[in-house]
């Protein structure tokens, strides 16, 4: 089966400590922690052509269903992203890992089905933009299924979270701001919010920045707007 990388440009994105970290602590919490089975949730049902923004190091495409036909993962971070190529090679449906930004993905729109954003919007340095141009390359209908870090519903930890994201949680963790209220900048952007769910991760014990988490699925309206307008 056909998989390619892309040639690497000079990175925007550029962690390699944290990169470091993240490749082994994701895969601890995916094990152990039982981020895997949101990763399953998130994806069940997927089919025709996907993009996923923030691929990470790939472990969300051992979850693709096979009626995906493909998907074009976008990463940013040199380091991920040699290890989601070695993920795509592993993975049971076309996976192409593409490098670029989730602000301007280099890719034509409305040419995808749905996109998945997992534990990225948290990261990107403009969220406005970054949900903008997920609009753009989905087609009319198409879905975007989410499962984020958000703001704690909580004043105490929302506080925390907020003043973190302003001095060291940013610098100490990839770009990560903990505060960022997923589903309504979604919803800001133009999209339809179909069903969703929050919860913590991890269920019980002590309360982290990252515990509040939210899942669920969105859609590009039928009708575009000047939120989600194809260019």
């Amino acid at each position: 089966m056909r998989r390619r990388s892309a040639k690497v440009p000079r990175d925007a994105v550029h962690h390699p400590v944290f990169a470091r970290f993240y490749a082994r602590m994701s895969v601890t919490a995916d094990l152990r922690g039982g981020v895997a089975a949101h990763r399953e949730e998130l994806l069940a049902g997927l089919s025709g052509r996907v993009i996923e923004i923030g691929a990470g190091n790939g472990l969300n495409f051992s979850h693709c269903p096979g009626a995906v036909s493909e998907v074009v993962a976008i990463e940013p971070e040199p380091s991920l992203r040699r290890l989601a190529v070695a993920a795509a090679h592993r993975a049971e449906v076309q996976v192409d890992v593409v490098p670029g930004t989730a602000e301007a993905l280099p890719v034509k729109g409305e040419a995808f089905d749905a996109a998945v954003a997992s534990l990225v919007l948290c990261t990107v340095a403009d969220l406005h933009q970054s949900l903008s141009e997920i609009g753009r390359v989905l087609r009319p209908g198409g879905e975007l299924r989410f499962f984020e870090h958000t703001l704690a519903p909580g004043r105490a930890l929302a506080t925390t979270q907020r003043a973190l994201d302003r001095t060291v949680w940013p610098l100490l963790f990839g770009g990560c701001h903990t505060a960022r209220d997923s589903v309504a900048a979604i919803e800001e952007a133009g999209f339809e919010l179909g069903t969703y769910r929050r919860f913590r991760i991890p269920e019980k014990g002590v309360r982290l920045p990252t515990t509040p988490c939210v899942i669920g699925v969105a859609r590009r309206p039928a009708v575009a707007d000047g939120a989600t307008r194809a260019d």
